[in-house]
């Protein structure tokens, strides 16, 4: 009997759950809209800010990370509570294939989102601010910050597999809000206080944000921000695992 390929498979739920979530137009937009409209309100008025490179090159990439760290946290945190709710996620997971074609088309969806959520900042930056950056230096910032948002990619994954959907929206909020705030990404951490920007350079959020600072402007990071980033993916990461696989015990033993 002839089998799929996984990488077949995989394509088929990409497309699934892309269509699947564009026929809910608000979950794209709104991911589209917000970092967007943060921009053009609390960035493009501030002369001072929008009208240096530096400033509004920090400005845009700060957002951009913002952006991308939303998709993840409600693409793959609310998401996947939301499809663990529907009887047919539970067939899915019964079907011989594994969860690999699964995953990997809920990685790329996210991966699609999160790319697209950038272009509007980046327009925005382009034409109405005076942020400039090389060619060299978009593609890296755009590397930096899908790095950057990797702990949340994973704890999106943690929220998704073990909470249920009620529980997930507002624990996502919870977790993405305070945390953008605290990581400088609304505020830049240079008007913190002391305590506060001692307290910001612990949390993955300020780490992510400093490295794409540094990799479009050539300041900010430092290699503490590496090793916090790391630790943080890593735990993450290790969380995410425990959560799909006390999922799957309890569901499916």
């Amino acid at each position: 009997m002839s089998t799929i390929p996984v990488g077949r498979l995989t394509l088929f739920h990409t497309r699934y759950q892309l269509l699947e979530t564009i026929r809910v137009p608000i979950a794209v937009i709104g991911n589209l809209v917000f970092p967007s409209l943060a921009l053009a309100f609390f960035v493009l008025p501030q002369r001072a800010v929008s009208g240096d490179p530096v400033l509004a090159t920090q400005a845009v990439a700060q957002l951009g990370l913002f952006a991308v760290i939303s998709a993840c946290i409600f693409t793959y945190g609310v998401g996947v509570a939301e499809d663990r709710a529907l009887p047919f996620d539970a067939y899915l997971r019964t079907l011989p294939a594994g969860p690999v074609p699964r995953l990997g088309g809920r990685l790329l969806v996210g991966g699609i989102f999160s790319l697209v959520s950038l272009v509007p900042l980046i327009l925005i930056g382009a034409l109405f601010t005076a942020a400039s950056v090389t060619p060299g230096q978009l593609v890296g910032g755009v590397v930096a910050v899908l790095l950057g948002a990797l702990p949340f990619l994973f704890a999106g994954l943690a929220i998704g597999y073990g909470l249920t959907f009620k529980a997930a929206l507002p624990i996502a909020q919870v977790v993405l809000f305070p945390m953008a705030f605290l990581g400088g990404l609304f505020l830049p951490p240079q008007l913190f206080p002391a305590w506060l920007d001692t307290v910001s350079g612990f949390v993955p959020t300020r780490a992510g944000r400093d490295l794409v600072v540094y990799v479009t402007t050539g300041r900010g990071a430092t290699a503490f921000d590496v090793v916090v980033l790391v630790a943080w993916t890593v735990a993450l990461a290790a969380l995410a695992v425990w959560a799909y696989r006390r999922d799957q015990g309890r569901r499916f033993r």
